[in-house]
């Protein structure tokens, strides 16, 4: 795919890109390199102002900004603009925490002193997807520069003018030319990014083939990475659950960003007690939801982000009806309209041997299981590649710390939807990935953990 501003809601070609040429990606890179050598010894303090800087810019200028992400990617504009603040509120965070999060740690050793320090990297590659344009870079951008690194963001290539705008934000809040660059790339040019030396680590957001990739080229030489790959998260609800707070909730965490999230709940298992009530209330809801133009503030789920992924979640569909599921509301996009509509859709009664079983269904597509007791509605919920997040509603004690315990996920929320929150370190287990972006651990996940013992 050629790197291109392409409308979901039209399929109209706004605007195309030339991919950087060879010598162009060097001129960077010595850039980065370059400017790492001075940025590193840039006090906290002065970081922490420019970061607090572009957080006004983001605030300032958030409907444009939301506006932007609307046409390159189809998120309905409300959506979009709470996620430019919610950039914003990042950016604060880190500039306000991250002289604590980044001061010396001492050790109660043999040693006359001892203790921990931590410092920059150089220069880190961030391989960042479509769905959350803005959030996803910021929440690398705001922990790696305060920490004290430069940043390099080959963004997905259908949000170039999202991945531009992120670089002219950043230079206008007083960051020095060469602390964070876009690279309007392809792919395949990411792995000679990684093997230069002036690259000291990669973050990777996206499906699991293409982390899997990158990790093994990052390995090749020696190079962390941090993996935020796919979900297939569990919304579980039990018996003594607040039945219509869990159902107005399934439908806000299956529906975020269209259903283009990782973190979204895909798979609904209910105690058979309450199912029918529950399964009643999910279809209602989903009734109502409006599907339409993301630009209209009261549109609830915009169009697809591309003609692929409408294509990939017809097709699983299909297959998990054809393998026996029945469709409750939906299951089948209008192929006479523009854009890459799909509506919101219910599938339950659904066997084993279907795409429900390894994949992710990423779009507004809801999964919805019964089970008769606790015990197996943690063995379905862990019955999956993945371990991102896990939602959980109940009302007993012991059944929550069952839940909290036996969940295989790096997240559980309990009586609420799984969301990322620049306070808490967010991440997945299993094929989910690997390390932790944002809180205290985010900052540390690409600096030097340097041992000082002075005897």
């Amino acid at each position: 795919m050629g790197i291109a501003t392409v409308n979901p809601a039209t399929g109209e070609e706004l605007r195309t890109f030339e991919p950087l040429t060879e010598e162009e990606v060097e001129a960077k890179l010595a850039l980065a390199g370059a400017r790492f050598e001075e940025y590193c010894q840039t006090p906290v303090l002065q970081r922490g102002e420019w970061l607090e800087a572009a957080a006004e810019i983001l605030e300032r200028d958030r409907h444009q900004y939301a506006q932007l992400i609307t046409t390159e990617m189809g998120k309905p504009i409300k959506s979009a603009i709470a996620e430019i603040e919610k950039c914003a509120w990042v950016c604060r965070y880190y500039a306000e925490q991250a002289g604590e999060f980044l001061a010396d740690v001492p050790a109660s050793t043999s040693a006359r002193q001892s203790f921990v320090r931590y410092q920059p990297l150089g220069a880190i590659l961030a391989v960042m997807p479509w769905n959350y344009p803005f959030w996803q870079v910021f929440r690398f951008v705001a922990p790696n520069l305060m920490a004290g690194n430069v940043g390099l963001l080959k963004h997905a290539s259908n949000v170039p003018e999202c991945a531009l705008a992120i670089e002219e934000i950043l230079r206008q809040a007083g960051f020095p030319e060469g602390t964070f660059q876009s690279l309007l790339i392809g792919s395949e040019q990411i792995e000679t990014i990684l093997a230069d030396d002036r690259v000291q680590g990669a973050t990777f957001t996206g499906s699991e083939p293409a982390g899997s990739s990158l990790a093994a080229a990052a390995g090749k030489h020696i190079k962390k990475t941090v993996l935020e790959l796919g979900g297939s998260d569990p919304f579980i609800v039990l018996e003594s659950a607040d039945l219509e707070a869990a159902a107005s909730t399934a439908v806000t965490a299956r529906m975020l960003n269209s259903g283009q999230s990782c973190i979204a709940a895909k798979r609904f298992i209910v105690a058979e007690a309450i199912a029918d009530e529950f399964q009643q209330r999910l279809v209602e809801k989903f009734q109502a939801l409006k599907l339409g133009d993301p630009s209209q503030e009261d549109t609830e789920i915009g169009p697809l982000a591309t003609p692929q992924i409408l294509q990939d979640l017809e097709r699983q569909v299909q297959a998990t009806v054809e393998g026996g599921a029945k469709v409750l509301i939906g299951g089948k996009s209008n192929s006479d309209s523009a854009g890459n509509f799909y509506p919101p859709t219910i599938l339950t009664d659904i066997p084993s041997g279907t795409p429900s079983d390894n994949e992710e269904f990423f779009g507004p597509v809801a999964l919805l299981y019964r089970v008769e007791n606790l015990e197996e509605a943690i063995a379905l919920a862990n019955a999956t590649p993945y371990g991102l997040g896990a939602s959980a509603w109940t009302n007993q004690a012991p059944e929550r710390d069952r839940l909290i315990k036996e969940l295989e996920a790096g997240a559980v929320f309990i009586n609420s939807l799984v969301k990322s929150d620049p306070r808490l370190p967010f991440g997945g287990i299993k094929h989910s990935g690997y390390g932790r972006e944002l809180g205290h651990p985010g900052i540390h996940e690409f600096v030097n953990v340097k041992t000082v013992w002075i005897e």
